[in-house]
């Protein structure tokens, strides 16, 4: 099954839930996303994920005054550094980063439409590398903190930080067409992200 499947049917799984919610938001937010080492298992060298602009989506869905399930698409377009890669050509392949994860809010406060929250989530990450390079999709969760302030009873400003860890294989290749990018070691690849949102609520 392709990741685009895999990540349609996560997008299925959550469609009941959302149709039938009376207390729903949703959020456009604009961020900068750093951090994605890989480390590179026959030089030892660490391959970076540079860090750039992001556009995130998330709807919200009502259970109680102060919690909500959340549906959460953020999308990065950067370039992963391959300085370092023993099994590569060129210095860097541009690379989209994109997570889909469902999880929740809660607003330790009491009321979903204002004040400090946090957020979390688990889902997929989905790798896409620029050029003739496979696509890969990993597990992955993401756990932060933000802040809701109204502007009126319908929009609000959301600020917000999120960390991101995604699961890889600890030692085996990634980005595979005919030959490895990368072979890399280790378990886990963390990114965080600061973002500022504007939500509505309908």
């Amino acid at each position: 099954m392709s990741p685009r499947k895999i990540l349609a049917m996560l997008m299925l799984i959550a469609l009941p839930a959302v149709a039938s919610a009376k207390d729903k938001a949703l959020t456009v937010y604009g961020g900068y996303r750093d951090g994605g080492r890989f480390t590179d298992v026959d030089s030892g060298e660490r391959l970076e994920l540079q860090g750039s602009g992001t556009g995130s989506l998330t709807l919200d869905i009502g259970i109680d005054k102060s919690r909500q399930y959340q549906i959460f698409l953020s999308h990065q377009r950067t370039d992963l550094s391959l300085k370092g890669a023993s099994s590569a050509g060129g210095d860097a392949i541009g690379m989209s980063v994109s997570y889909l994860h469902i999880g929740g809010t809660y607003f330790w406060e009491g009321d979903v439409a204002k004040g400090p929250y946090v957020v979390g989530g688990i889902g997929a990450t989905f790798f896409h590398p620029s050029g003739s390079y496979d696509d890969e999709l990993r597990a992955s969760g993401n756990l932060g903190f933000g802040y809701q302030l109204p502007l009126n009873n319908t929009f609000a400003l959301r600020f917000e930080a999120r960390g991101y860890a995604t699961l890889v294989n600890s030692s085996g290749g990634l980005f595979c067409s005919g030959g490895c990018v990368i072979s890399v070691r280790g378990d886990m690849i963390t990114q965080g992200e600061l973002m500022l949102g504007l939500s509505t609520r309908f």
